[in-house]
């Protein structure tokens, strides 16, 4: 029986792999919290049975089956654990895009030079040839030239909501009277200048990302021999965004087609806890709380005076622990309270799930925050820059975070206070946990989401894409049709006030003319 059953699961396997497709994927962007998503994609595509030749920075350690690297590793410099408090003020809490496109999109796109670009670009293979390219957009859209150069359709991944600038070259809609710029820290319940604010935000943005994206079109004719009058138009290539965000978390708004959620598609188990890890959450009686700043920022680079608040508070909330990843420990500012621990990295879910787990200190990184989200675990917030404060703001308007705004301004009271309230006000945890099951229940999971319209679109190309990308701005804003009413409307009212004042004229003259009669008849009549 055992034999029979080998045999069935390997026919299915067989024919699985005989109909799977050959993806190209495209990830150039060197942060690793973007190609944690990327990557799970990618992963679950293999497995599924389809030829994955895989772009990244972040080749496999050990041979994946029908997962094939093509290794960018060592031709920029690292993002890992490499981003300091210095660096993020050059950067500025709020985007500045021209600095966006130049960081994560002139050097991105300079990476088609590279010979094993350029080997793919002239050589792509043919045995099979690709059937679909999926790539992640951020900041270098250069790179969708490569549907249109092996003639298939483009999967654009967005490890994000969907960007300010997204939405008008995907026609996906949004009104800025509810839907906050994901650059800002709006809720969807604005007042009259918050909407103003954020409606210029969005088109400025908008704008702006384009404007300094254009000239992006010279690595397409250098390298794809692709002449685009617009940047704009490289766009109307893709058939669909997969985007990592979910309703439950980022808000009721309204979606286009071919815009598909699959928020959550990273969470999985990252590996088991070091035992010494497991040791310090088994023996956290009164709680543990885990406080990291993602994977680039380096908490130990800010100011001495900030490190010492946050030593303080943590002290001061002893018995409860803390697990604190910390880059470089030879960096750390001495004097760790005792119920601290530090490493360099932690297997984050594997946190998550262990029961002593109370909060989670995060600068609002959407990864990070899915994750503790997932699985019920209410957080404090210290956003540092670009989406991670409407990250926050939409936790702590769902009541299961507190926001501190910014590190510069945390004080020993401050951070304490917040502490407290998470791990003695049952609101929070309460809150988060009837969220996670609003984020979990769905029809399919992000994984399985994301492999069927995947495939969907291999299957029948370009069947989502939206009419409106044919159509002229004007035509999109109805502008002809406005026109058309006014013209129609004040020819109308023209005529009727030009036939009453012809009327009014005529019964004057006629009114008139009466008089002059009635009065020649009684002066006749009085000779």
């Amino acid at each position: 029986m055992k034999i029979l059953l080998s045999i069935f699961y390997a026919i299915l396997l067989c024919d699985q792999i005989a109909n799977g497709y050959r993806i190209l994927g495209v990830f150039p962007l060197h942060g690793k919290s973007h190609w944690i998503v990327n990557e799970a994609l990618m992963k679950d595509l293999a497995r599924r049975g389809h030829q994955v030749d895989v772009i990244t920075h972040f080749p496999q350690k050990k041979p994946i089956p029908n997962y094939k690297d093509i290794s960018l590793k060592d031709t920029l410099p690292p993002t890992v654990n490499n981003i300091s408090a210095a660096d993020l003020e050059r950067f500025g809490g709020s985007p500045k895009i021209p600095v966006l496109v130049q960081m994560g999109g002139d050097v991105i796109c300079n990476l088609l030079g590279h010979p094993k670009l350029q080997e793919l670009i002239k050589n792509p293979p043919q045995d099979p040839p690709y059937d679909l390219v999926i790539l992640e957009l951020f900041a270098s859209p250069c790179y969708i030239a490569f549907g249109r150069h092996l003639k298939v359709p483009v999967i654009a991944t967005v490890t994000s909501m969907m960007h300010d600038w997204l939405n008008e070259v995907s026609a996906n809609p949004i009104n800025p009277a509810y839907t906050p710029s994901m650059f800002s820290d709006y809720t969807q319940r604005m007042n009259f200048k918050e909407r103003l604010m954020n409606f210029w935000a969005i088109h400025f943005h908008t704008w702006q990302f384009h404007y300094y994206t254009n000239h992006h079109l010279t690595f397409v004719k250098k390298h794809f021999g692709i002449d685009v009058s617009n940047i704009k138009d490289l766009y109307k290539d893709i058939a669909l965004y997969l985007t990592n965000s979910h309703h439950s978390l980022n808000g009721v708004r309204p979606l286009a087609t071919n815009v598909i959620e699959v928020g959550g598609l990273h969470i999985r188990d990252d590996g088991p806890l070091s035992p010494e890890v497991q040791k310090w959450l088994d023996d956290s009686e009164h709680g543990c709380i885990y406080f990291t700043f993602g994977s680039s920022v380096r908490i130990e680079t800010y100011p001495e005076k900030i490190i010492q608040q946050i030593y303080a508070s943590f002290e001061k909330i002893a018995p409860v622990r803390v697990l604190m990843k910390v880059a470089k420990e030879e960096d750390l500012l001495p004097g760790l309270p005792k119920n601290v621990m530090t490493q360099p990295w932690f297997p984050q879910i594997s946190i998550f799930k262990h029961k002593n787990t109370r909060a989670f200190i995060t600068h609002g990184g959407l990864g990070g925050t899915t994750e503790a989200v997932y699985y019920g675990v209410p957080m404090i917030g210290i956003p540092l820059f670009a989406d991670q404060h409407i990250n926050v703001k939409n936790y702590v308007t769902k009541q299961v975070a507190i926001s501190l705004h910014s590190i510069y301004n945390i004080t020993e009271e401050k951070l304490t206070s917040a502490l407290n309230s998470i791990l003695k006000d049952p609101t929070y945890r309460d809150n988060i946990q009837k969220l996670s099951k609003r984020f979990v229940d769905r029809p399919m999971n992000a994984s399985s989401t994301a492999i069927f319209w995947v495939e969907y679109i291999a299957k029948y190309g370009h069947v989502l894409r939206s009419p409106e990308l044919d159509l002229y701005w004007w035509q999109r804003c109805l502008l002809d049709i406005y026109a058309f009413i006014f013209i129609v409307t004040v020819t109308v009212l023209y005529t009727a006030f030009f036939v009453l004042r012809k009327l009014k004229r005529l019964l004057f003259r006629s009114h008139t003319c009466a008089k002059k009669d009635s009065s020649t008849m009684k002066s006749k009549k009085n000779k």
